[in-house]
């Protein structure tokens, strides 16, 4: 069987949800076969990021990864955004690259390059995946593609990347493609940590649980769920762990972090016990102060990635295990104590509703003229219940859909947390619609990132897909802006000076997408009923914000996580 041939056939037996691509000379051999094999979807992008981040999206909804290609040289480059995101977010999907003939190639030469286009791709992608592989031996293809989904799905989850030379993908090798993706998992949670962070939890007044993206990466929300409903302990969550409750679940605390609901970080500063499950305690959750964060009480920090614990917030208690095991043992030891782990956090949970009602997120522009963004993340959501997804881009935008989106039973939230990419939004957008066929998906972006991969729209175009754009234009780099008013005296350069964006509206007729514009907060309603009018195809929204409009709450830099802007000014100067 021809190499090229090989793959498509794999690629279709392991049931592969979508590949995603941009054509170049020296993938074409793999895109001709998966073609006349007919079964696996090709998705054809307008730029190579978008395909990565379209592959991103759709592994983050599908339990199989999803693949994305591209030829060598810029293509294989042009990938390296979204290779970052899915390993910084723990996002399985396997990048395939074309390369040169192998005597093409440059080999030990100390030229800078022998064929055209040639690039030395897997140096490049190395730090920022789980494995990388040159297939120079047309016999090594069926291992290495088996290992590549192994790797990853297998323990943290990460992408992968295999590049293969042109001559070798129309080469001929034997085998027969397996359809199973082997798994590999740590250990289960010991059960004497099991019994001490029982004895804990019946000491403690005041428990909570940071949820964080693991879970979703693990695919365990359900189990998640059973085991926060059999303790009855409230969960705040991380950005990357909006979605692990739904919105109005009793026990779902809000989010914490540097924009975090305010009543969700004075609730977690007051907690007596923290039980962490999948998130790594960066900077934006914890604040700069991580002893403070810690103080005297316990943090059982639960993870599969030992690099995780005890890095930047010290003294916790360490379980290395995958969170399938872990819930399960966990909710096995702590099921028989459930009513009395209730009774004693029911004033706790009192408190966090005072605290909410006390500091509601649409309250924390109160005063300011036009749109509401937080009140206008409620009436999105309240108008797109048959959403599958939202995806949101990176900027105040993605704050304000953090704090606000109500996330139904079986809805998603996706954004980029560690790359944090600005157009990550439009092209992961397609990847969760070709993994949730027939449902819409709501984009949620902002006019500067936006513009960075604006050329999928053609893409949403032609495929006729229900990907509903929604842009908050404050016509300025927001996030950026807002920095530069309390650090350099509301000096906006390049974020409003030397910055522009077009008639969003405009552009989206041009592309033959139904689009309309939002200024008044009367006129939202209509709008959105407009907007959402027809579920099966694309539609776009611009919402007009004014430019000085901010994202509050905002952790106070260098102080503990109870001091917020505006009401407390930062020490220090940190990153955006």
């Amino acid at each position: 069987m021809k190499v090229s041939d090989y793959i498509a056939e794999t690629l279709a037996v392991k049931q592969v949800p979508a590949v995603f691509e941009l054509v170049g000379g020296m993938i074409t051999h793999l895109l001709d076969s998966i073609h006349t094999r007919g079964v696996t979807p090709i998705i054809s992008m307008r730029h190579e990021q978008g395909a990565a981040f379209a592959a991103e999206g759709c592994s983050r909804l599908s339990r199989v990864p999803a693949v994305a290609m591209a030829t060598s040289g810029p293509g294989a480059t042009n990938l390296l955004t979204g290779i970052g995101s899915c390993f910084f977010d723990s996002t399985p999907a396997v990048f395939i690259t074309g390369q040169v003939n192998r005597s093409e190639q440059k080999g030990q030469r100390l030229v800078r390059q022998l064929g055209f286009q040639e690039t030395d791709i897997i140096s490049m992608a190395a730090p920022i995946t789980k494995r990388v592989w040159r297939v120079d031996d047309e016999s090594k293809i069926p291992s290495v593609l088996d290992e590549a989904f192994m790797v990853a799905v297998s323990r943290r989850p990460g992408p992968v990347l295999v590049d293969i030379p042109m001559d070798v993908q129309r080469a001929d090798v034997e085998g027969t493609p397996q359809a199973t993706i082997k798994q590999l998992w740590p250990s289960v949670i010991p059960t004497r940590q099991a019994n001490a962070l029982r004895d804990a939890l019946l000491k403690a007044k005041r428990p909570m649980i940071l949820a964080g993206g693991g879970i979703r990466s693990a695919h365990t929300a359900e189990a998640f769920r059973r085991f926060v409903e059999a303790t009855k302990i409230p969960a705040v969550h991380s950005l990357m762990g909006v979605d692990t409750l739904p919105f109005y679940h009793p026990l779902n605390a809000g989010m914490i972090g540097s924009y975090g609901n305010r009543w969700a970080n004075l609730a977690l500063t007051r907690a007596d016990c923290l039980i962490v499950l999948g998130s790594r305690l960066d900077i934006r959750q914890t604040g700069v102060n991580t002893g403070t964060f810690k103080g005297e009480r316990p943090i059982f920090h639960i993870d599969c990635d030992e690099s995780e614990v005890n890095n930047r917030v010290q003294n916790c208690t360490a379980i290395i295990s995958d969170l399938n095991p872990a819930f399960e043992t966990l909710t096995g030891v702590l099921l028989p104590h459930g009513e009395t782990i209730s009774r004693q956090t029911t004033e706790w949970r009192a408190e966090i509703d005072a605290l909410r009602k006390q500091w509601p997120d649409t309250e924390e522009l109160k005063g300011a003229s036009g749109i509401n963004p937080n009140r206008f993340m409620h009436q999105l959501s309240q108008a797109s219940p048959t959403a599958s997804a939202y995806v949101s881009d990176v900027g105040q935008h993605q704050m304000w859909a953090a704090q606000s989106i109500e996330i139904g039973d079986d809805q998603r939230m996706v954004t980029s947390g560690g790359m944090g990419s600005m157009g990550f939004a439009l092209p992961a957008a397609i990847g969760c619609a070709i993994a949730s066929p027939g449902r819409p998906v709501v984009v949620i972006a902002g006019d500067g990132g936006f513009q960075c991969n604006i050329q999928e729209m053609q893409t949403i175009a032609h495929l006729g897909i229900p990907v509903k754009i929604v842009i908050i234009n404050n016509e300025c780099h927001g996030m950026v802006r807002q920095f530069q008013e309390s650090y350099f005296e509301g000096r906006y350069q390049s974020t409003m000076w030397g910055y522009s964006a077009p008639d969003f509206e405009a552009l989206g007729k041009a592309y033959g997408i139904p689009s309309l514009t939002v200024k008044d907060p009367d006129d939202v309603p209509r709008a959105l009923a407009q907007f959402m009018e027809d579920p099966n195809g694309p539609a776009l929204l611009q919402v007009m914000i004014p430019s000085m409009t901010n994202a509050y709450p905002k952790l106070a830099f260098g102080h503990s996580m109870e001091s917020m802007e505006p009401f407390v000014k930062p020490l220090d100067m940190e990153a955006t």
